[in-house]
């Protein structure tokens, strides 16, 4: 990572990066105050993403990022599901997407609501591994 926040002290690619200014917290702060089901959510997403290559988990007061070459992959909690996001450099055609793709330069961020570890199942595996080597990687 490139710079760092001197308000937050998180660190990013680019510098004067636009980020939300709030500190990182530790793991369990983050997961202290958030339901139950999310924590083994971001576990069955993380086993998958570190098997990719070194991942830097950073949670925030409004969800978790992972990075490993910048910001990568998002998990937001919502009331009923956590709110996976990720970048490839398609679209995807699935009902799986809970709403509409973003574009962002060479990237479509792409969104899939996840009630469940099972959910982290072959096919959204598939698409964390197309995403980290077509964005996650130096």
């Amino acid at each position: 990572m490139a710079w760092t926040c001197p308000e937050c002290g998180r660190s990013f690619r680019r510098a004067g990066q636009s980020h939300e200014c709030a500190p990182a917290l530790e793991l369990e702060e983050y997961f202290a105050t958030g339901p139950s089901w999310e924590h083994p959510i971001f576990e069955a997403v993380l086993a998958h993403l570190e098997s990719l290559g070194p991942m830097t988990v950073e949670p925030v007061s409004v969800g978790i990022f992972i990075k490993s070459n910048g910001s990568f992959v998002e998990l937001r909690p919502k009331t009923k599901w956590v709110t996976l996001s990720f970048p490839l450099a398609r679209r995807l055609q699935t009902t799986r997407i809970s709403r509409k793709p973003i574009a962002s330069g060479q990237k479509i961020f792409h969104f899939v609501n996840l009630t469940s570890p099972d959910e982290v199942d072959e096919e959204l595996r598939g698409w964390l591994t197309e995403s980290f080597d077509q964005f996650g990687q130096s």
